[in-house]
């Protein structure tokens, strides 16, 4: 068979493939924490960006919950101001939230206009708007000292999400685009982990899935391979034996508590891979882990 005719045969089976996805996902919301390389490299932002206008056609409902750590951490040491983590978290004062806001509103306006160019009506948020993200400050449990808590500043854990203008969007046929900064009680801002934002607005928004993009294929066994899908006991027991550490383990976390709470499935893919979002979601294999609940189907039975 010629190649130009293998090339044709090779795309219409990959449509014919993805019908079936549409078909059932079609008015599903699929909430998308965007991070990682596809948030750096030119070409994979563009093709995140046409990704999500095609979702958004083809009737889903993606959410976008976008990250910013990298850059945050580049913006503070060219302002001489040392990084410093906690359990995978950003310890931040009120210099370090100060360029939270600036970096990660840049960050939302540059998303929304890629979107915008490829054909989408992009809309950009945080959670100060509406005051749809209520939080409390976050203390940590300390993993050194047994009993004792530590304060890692202006950094949130939330208390609710009020879904009310994330639907008015999204019945408007506009994509959500949001920066995870959260308002307290005062009205003071509050630096959250963006995977946990979007674990959270996938529970509160009964998310058909949760998909958080990263710069690893996926979660890893200790001999480093990948693990494409597992129960939320299965996590459990890689929490217990260190499997999962460091910085995974909000991300990894967020992804447990979704489908512990109602979402059907959640996603750890490789935003290297160009056009991740369409192969995890249109095609049978994926491009990395799924997680669902003890009781689920297993995974991509279409």
């Amino acid at each position: 068979m010629p190649a130009d005719a293998m090339n044709t045969a090779l795309k219409a089976q990959i449509l014919a493939e993805a019908l079936p996805y549409i078909r059932r996902f079609h008015d599903k919301t699929i909430i998308v924490k965007y991070g990682g390389n596809a948030m750096t490299e030119p070409a994979l932002k563009a093709g995140f960006a046409r990704d999500v206008v095609m979702l958004k056609l083809v009737g889903m409902n993606p959410v976008i919950v976008h990250g910013g750590g990298p850059q945050i951490g580049d913006m503070l040491t060219e302002l001489g101001i040392k990084s410093e983590f906690r359990q995978g978290m950003r310890v931040t004062d009120e210099r370090v939230m100060n360029v939270v806001e600036m970096v990660l509103g840049e960050l939302n306006q540059e998303i929304v206009g890629l979107i915008n160019q490829h054909g989408g009506k992009a809309v950009g948020l945080t959670g100060q708007d509406g005051a749809f993200i209520h939080a409390r400050k976050m203390l940590l449990e300390s993993d050194t000292a047994e009993g004792e808590w530590v304060d890692i500043g202006l950094v949130g854990e939330i208390e609710r999400i009020d879904p009310e203008i994330i639907q008015l969007l999204d019945s408007r046929d506009f994509i959500p685009v949001v920066a995870p900064i959260g308002v307290g009680e005062q009205g003071e801002a509050y630096n959250i982990n963006a995977d946990l934002v979007a674990g959270k607005l996938a529970e509160t928004l009964r998310a058909e899935k949760l998909v958080l993009m990263t710069n690893t294929a996926g979660v890893l066994d200790k001999h480093g391979k990948l693990l494409t899908g597992l129960t939320a006991s299965e996590i459990d027991a890689l929490f217990a034996d260190g499997t999962i550490s460091g910085g995974m383990l909000p991300k990894i976390g967020s992804a447990l508590d979704a489908v512990k709470n109602g979402v059907a499935s959640s996603h750890v893919i490789d935003g290297r891979v160009e056009h991740a979002l369409l192969l995890e979601v249109l095609t049978n294999e994926g491009v990395g882990t799924m997680i669902r609940a003890d009781a689920a189907p297993p995974r991509y039975d279409a």
